[in-house]
């Protein structure tokens, strides 16, 4: 059975040192996120996800969900008693507003604790990571009835959302989407249609499930911009707010997946069900797209999360396997054979791992907190430029996470050996488990084609300007003669960014399949230089830190940082110029084959 110790320490290092996140403390939520409310929330959601949710993940996994006769749907054993506990602990609006019951925290600081959450058992997480953001778009959009009906009781867990864009015949294009809103004369509109791939759709776990529903009034025009957002709660609510009448909307079956099978993902039929209209009609797909691009910021940190636990149990199998002799001698002297750890290639695996573990966990909480500063900082130019950043960083944080995640979980499961292929060591699982995020929330070409698509020229190419001069500031104050291990390869990927960028912007609207072709390798090249300015800022950290004998932590610590870090830049930040090359290849190869030359 797989273990899990959430990197409490590693985080609080990101926080508290890389981001010093107190320097913020005269911002709102950060005025009572002091040292000690952070680090006591951390290490106890840390005991939270070990003593309670991360026990019933593996039976989660092997029993499923359960679709019962009426429509109802039964969730595996000890998910309902891990619920109410995370709802007991005020879990779910750790950063949520205030106003409406969540404890106003900084974004940053929930989403450290979401990822123990995930590492833990993802599929039981998604439960709370879909009603995060329903709150999000109901906060932003909602009328003020609407919100003070529906987020205390979301915020609190009693009720819990989901998001339904999907349609049988309808996924990235929404504008196909057929599902139809009548008006009624009270301001309600009846909803019909079909819904599929809803995750948490219909469960046990809460008295209400409230469903954001996308779906065209009649009338609209029959196209994304016909679209408008509805409110269908599974109970209708009395005079008292309290659920009364179950509605018209239903699990029509639960689907049989790969992974994730402690999560229902639900056909959800909508048979004239009670609807309310959410902001204005058709403007249906910007308040929904609040909710999509929280999601996908959640679904990246997935990816991180699966690789934290698959590197966890494939670290602690290499240092207790015993096979083999090391090719530079025996290490184990007193046994018959050394352990696996001692292996260049086993160790080539769990750097990669590693290294895109810290690394990627900086990234996502200096993600985090651009989202804190897109709402809170005390300009609108420093509120501008924080939201330019995560604005383009959201589909590579999406795309490469979880595609590295994927990845991480597949070598992890390599070094347990055959032990990796069988259930009972759980390897298996986070394979599973991992390769659903690289689809949902947007397929990762999907997010690579908006990058390069529309994410890169946004408001004249500025989020792209404010990146390149974070990475150009970081290479100028880093001129030692010590970073230049570090600040060599960076200026050599970002080198390949810049160029790779120009390419497109020559050879890409003349040629909009150049574009596409250019779209993955293009993301990844800016996914290693982000990963790059993250590892290069750490390693200056952490050299100071050794230098002055200042910092937090042992020495050890800052040493084993700057080796991770010498790793990173010397065997994966290199790989921008392959990619760049594949930039700047075209789509003419990728292209030329003939469409009926695929057909076996």
């Amino acid at each position: 059975m797989p273990t899990y110790t959430a990197p409490v320490k590693d985080t609080l290092f990101v926080l508290e040192e890389f981001l010093n996140i107190y320097q913020h403390k005269d911002l709102p939520a950060y005025a009572d996120a002091t040292p000690d409310i952070v680090q006591a929330v951390l290490q106890e959601g840390a005991k939270y996800v070990q003593e309670i949710s991360h026990p019933v993940n593996q039976t989660g996994d092997e029993q499923g969900c359960i679709r019962n006769e009426d429509g109802s749907v039964t969730s595996p054993d000890g998910f309902k008693h891990a619920y109410d506990k995370l709802v007991e602990g005020g879990w779910i609006g750790l950063s949520c507003n205030p106003v409406y019951g969540g404890q106003g925290l900084p974004h940053v600081v929930a989403t450290a604790f979401e990822e123990y959450m995930i590492s833990g058992n993802m599929a039981f997480t998604m439960f709370m990571g879909l009603t995060t953001g329903a709150i999000a778009s109901i906060e932003a959009v909602a009328s003020d009835e609407q919100k003070e009906t529906y987020l205390p009781k979301l915020i609190e867990g009693t009720w819990s959302g989901t998001m339904n864009l999907t349609e049988p015949h309808c996924g990235t294009d929404l504008g196909l989407l057929t599902t139809k809103a009548e008006p009624q004369a009270d301001g309600t509109y009846k909803i019909s249609g079909t819904k599929i791939f809803i995750s948490s759709g219909e469960h046990d776990l809460t008295e209400n499930i409230i469903h954001l529903v996308l779906a065209k009034i009649s009338g609209a025009p029959d196209s994304v911009r016909g679209i408008s957002l509805f409110i269908v709660p599974k109970f209708t609510l009395d005079s008292a707010g309290n659920p009364a009448e179950r509605n018209a909307v239903s699990c029509g079956s639960l689907e049989q997946k790969m992974g994730i099978h402690g999560n229902p993902t639900c056909v959800m039929n909508y048979d004239g069900a009670t609807g309310y209209l959410i902001g204005e009609a058709e403007k249906g797909l910007r308040a929904m797209f609040i909710m999509m691009n929280v999601a996908r910021l959640g679904v990246g940190l997935q990816g991180l999360a699966i690789s934290e636990l698959a590197y966890q149990n494939a670290a602690t199998y290499a240092q207790d396997r015993i096979q083999g002799r090391s090719l530079s001698g025996p290490k184990n002297k007193t046994g018959k054979a050394d352990p696996i750890i001692v292996h260049a290639d086993v160790r080539r695996m769990l750097l990669n791992i590693k290294a895109f573990n810290e690394g990627a966990r900086a990234l996502a909480l200096w993600g985090a907190l651009q989202v804190d500063l897109a709402h809170l900082a005390d300009s609108s130019e420093a509120r501008q430029r924080a939201d330019d950043l995560i604005g383009l960083l959201t589909p590579i944080i999406k795309a490469y996470f979880t595609d590295k995640g994927y990845e991480n979980a597949t070598n992890a499961q390599q070094c347990l050996g055959g032990h990796g292929y069988i259930r009972e060591w759980g390897m298996e699982q986070c394979v599973r488990d991992a390769r659903i995020a690289m689809i949902y929330e947007g397929t990762n070409g999907i997010q690579a084609l908006d990058l390069v698509g529309r994410k890169l020229s946004l408001n004249g190419g500025r989020a792209y300007r404010i990146f390149i001069e974070e990475v150009n500031l970081f290479l100028d104050d880093s001129s030692e003669q010590a970073m230049n291990v570090f600040c060599a390869p960076l200026r050599n990927s970002l080198d390949d960014l810049n160029r790779a960028t120009a390419w497109l912007s020559k050879h890409g609207v003349n040629d909009p399949d150049s574009a596409g072709a250019a779209a993955v390798p293009y993301l990844n090249i800016f996914a290693l230089v982000a990963m790059g300015l993250m590892w290069g800022q750490m390693a200056r950290l952490c050299q100071h830190n050794l230098a002055t004998g200042t910092g937090s932590y042992d020495e050890d610590f800052y040493r084993n940082k700057l080796v991770t870090a010498k790793y990173y830049f010397s065997h994966v930040i290199i790989d921008s110029s392959t990619l760049r090359q594949r930039v700047e290849a075209g789509a003419e190869a990728i292209m030329a084959l003939e469409q009926s030359a695929f057909v076996a």
